[in-house]
C-alpha cells in the first residue's frame, strides 16, 4: 500500500502527551471482575496493553468539559488480528473518561471506539455506546495531525466521527448520526437474516413476498447511508 495514502482514525498523537506505561491485565481485572471466560479472552488474544497516551489540558492545552476530562489513547499489542470487543468494553468500564483504542498487529494498526459519556442517572458511571472499527491500515501509511477544536469535548466529538463507517449529514449532531448509523446497522442484519431465509424457501409466493420486504429494506438503508 502506498505510503502517499493516509490512514483514517489514526493520528499523529502529540509528542507532549505520550505516557507509555504499560497497564498489567490484573489492574483491569481489579476494577471490573470480569468473568472467567473473559479473563480468557485476555490472555489468548491480548501480548500487552500499554497507555500510550493522555490528551488533556496540561498536555495539549486544550480545556477540559465535565464530560471528556480528557482522553486516553490506549495501545493493544494482539496474538490475534481478531479482538472480542467485550475485551474493550471491559477496559473501558475500568476507566472512568473517554478512551481510544490502537489495535496493533503484525505492522498494522487498526482504530476502535465507542461513544463514552458520563450517566444522566450518575455523573460517576459512564455509559459506553456500540464500538466501530476502521479497516486495519498498514503502520507506513502517514497519519494527519489532530483536528482543530476549541475543547476536549470538541476534539472527542472529531476524533469518533473518524470512526465511523458513514459521513455526518450536514448539521447532524454526533448523538443523531449514531442513532442512524445504529439503525442502518439492525436495518443490515435483517437484510441478510431475510437473504438466508430466501435462499431456503421452496414456495415461490412466499419467495416473491420477502423479495418486495428485502426490496423495502434495502432502499432504508440506502437512504441511512447518504
Amino acid at each position: 500500500m502506498s505510503s502517499t495514502l493516509t490512514a483514517k482514525a489514526l493520528f499523529a498523537w502529540p509528542v507532549h502527551a505520550a505516557v507509555n506505561r504499560l497497564v498489567p491485565k490484573n489492574k483491569i481485572y481489579a476494577h471490573t471482575k470480569p468473568t472467567a471466560a473473559l479473563r480468557s479472552l485476555f490472555v489468548t488474544q491480548i501480548e500487552q496493553i500499554t497507555w500510550a497516551y493522555k490528551l488533556a489540558p496540561e498536555t495539549i492545552n486544550l480545556p477540559a468539559r465535565p464530560t471528556v476530562p480528557e482522553i486516553d489513547i490506549f495501545e493493544l499489542t494482539l496474538k490475534t488480528p481478531e479482538l472480542d470487543h467485550a475485551v474493550l468494553r471491559c477496559i473501558d468500564k475500568a476507566m472512568p473518561r473517554p478512551m481510544l483504542f490502537n489495535l496493533r498487529f503484525e505492522c498494522r494498526t487498526q482504530a476502535v471506539a465507542a461513544f463514552k459519556r458520563p450517566s444522566e442517572a450518575n455523573a460517576s458511571q459512564w455509559v459506553v455506546g456500540d464500538y466501530h472499527a476502521s479497516p486495519w491500515q498498514a503502520d507506513s501509511l502517514a497519519r494527519p495531525g489532530l483536528p482543530m477544536a476549541l475543547d476536549l469535548e470538541g476534539l472527542y466529538e472529531q476524533l469518533i466521527r473518524q470512526h465511523l463507517s458513514v459521513p455526518a449529514r450536514q448539521g447532524e449532531t454526533l448523538q443523531e448520526q449514531l442513532d442512524r448509523l445504529a439503525e442502518l446497522h439492525s436495518k443490515q442484519l435483517l437484510a441478510n437474516k431475510l437473504l438466508h431465509r430466501m435462499a431456503k424457501e421452496k414456495q415461490f409466493n412466499r419467495k416473491v413476498m420477502m423479495n418486495a420486504e428485502l426490496r423495502n429494506l434495502q432502499q432504508s438503508i440506502g437512504k441511512l447511508m447518504d
